[in-house]
């Protein structure tokens, strides 16, 4: 399964879009795509360039995950920048400049009806400048935000309208009715009608747009902390990896990088150290804690010919081993991967339930009616029936 990384992305409906798109693609046998993670798994024969280019036209972008180069970083454990959360500070930039200029808007539109507090001298009884003032920081509200409106309307220009689109007609209704109001309202006060003045001033609703657009970015930085807190697991196993292995070269020992150490290489593990690769023990008897693979607490011993895991803690001896799978062929490699491909992909198991009866058997969900022969072949202790 190739793995894509997917832009643009605001709410399910986008998500079951791209899912759509890439699905019609030919060749494509399954596309999953998760908002959570902003990422596609697709499988099938179509070119990687078919299906970015699919999802571009879905009104999204895409490029395909470095799977071989991230795997290998990840099991260094020196590079987990692909899982660094950057959408929370930048939105909560992005709130923050908001809200240094919703608060003095709200102040100018609410604040004198509301509670009668004072407003600046030149605003006092000039109606149109209090207008013009609110237009203004409205304005630059707006331009703070202008994501929500790029990515509005341009799911609107490709007939896929999303949260993103809603938000934007809101803000750009109210801003323009808004606008429309002063602009009356200057002309009234050009031909001196102030009861149109004061009329046109209550249409106002600057402070709508602006607010509609603050209280979405809240929501928007707070699922996307909620997000990144989706990779804890994941960035937790790759500090279990070292950094740096000891290897033994002419009968000298060097210190190198976890990347430059390859299959054949002899390297050395001294108590309290973890284990750089997976390998084979050459020399030497010790107790490994595995518990930060296997979860069990109890050391293992180990002797020469046992085989030893990466990130596992050498406890009581000295151990001579050679590298046999590194890079992204060590165990804990593996698991990083699997971890993160379960959280790039949505379950299927009961993609294709249908009502009634159904059974569990080990190939997920089906429909008992339709798959007696399934049923058969468990145990009876195996066999668990539930409804719908």
């Amino acid at each position: 399964m190739e793995q894509y990384t997917v832009t643009g992305m605001s709410c399910a409906a986008c998500s079951s879009r791209v899912e759509k798109a890439v699905s019609k693609v030919p060749g494509v046998t399954s596309c999953s795509v998760s908002l959570l993670t902003n990422s596609m798994g697709v499988e099938g024969t179509a070119t990687s360039a078919q299906i970015i280019e699919a999802v571009e036209n879905a009104g999204y972008g895409a490029s395909l995950k470095g799977a071989a180069n991230e795997k290998t970083d990840s099991a260094a454990g020196n590079n987990d920048d692909f899982l660094k959360d950057r959408d929370t500070p930048v939105l909560k930039r992005r709130l923050i400049a908001s809200l240094c200029f919703l608060i003095p808007l709200m102040y100018v539109s609410m604040g004198h009806m509301m509670w009668n507090w004072p407003l600046p001298g030149f605003m006092a009884d000039n109606h149109v400048a209090m207008g013009l003032a609110q237009l203004l920081l409205t304005t630059i509200v707006m331009v703070i935000n202008q994501k929500f409106f790029i990515s509005g309307f341009k799911g609107l220009i490709h007939k896929a309208p999303n949260m993103d689109t809603l938000v934007a007609l809101g803000s750009t209704a109210s801003y323009g009715y808004s606008v429309y109001a002063l602009f009356a309202m200057t002309d009234a006060q050009m031909r001196m009608d102030m009861d149109a003045v004061m009329s046109y001033m209550h249409e106002f609703y600057f402070e709508s747009a602006a607010m509609i657009l603050t209280l979405i970015t809240v929501g928007k930085m707070l699922e996307a902390h909620s997000k990144g807190k989706t990779t804890d697991a994941l960035k937790s196993l790759m500090k279990l990896a070292p950094k740096t292995a000891v290897l033994l070269r002419d009968g000298k020992e060097e210190t190198v990088s976890i990347e430059q150490v390859k299959k054949g290489d002899i390297f050395i593990v001294r108590p309290g150290e973890n284990i750089p690769v997976d390998g084979i023990v050459l020399e030497g008897n010790s107790a490994v804690n595995e518990a930060a693979l296997t979860g069990e607490s109890i050391p293992v011993d180990k002797a020469p010919n046992d085989t030893v895991s990466a990130a596992t803690v050498n406890q009581s001896g000295f151990l001579k081993c050679e590298a046999s799978r590194v890079g992204e062929d060590t165990t804990l490699s593996q698991i990083i991967q699997m971890v993160s491909d379960a959280a790039a992909t949505k379950s299927t198991d009961c993609k294709n339930c249908r009502p009634g009866i159904r059974c569990i058997c080990t190939n997920g969900y089906y429909n008992r009616s339709d798959y007696d022969c399934c049923v058969a072949f468990l145990s009876r202790s195996e066999r668990r029936i539930c409804s719908r």
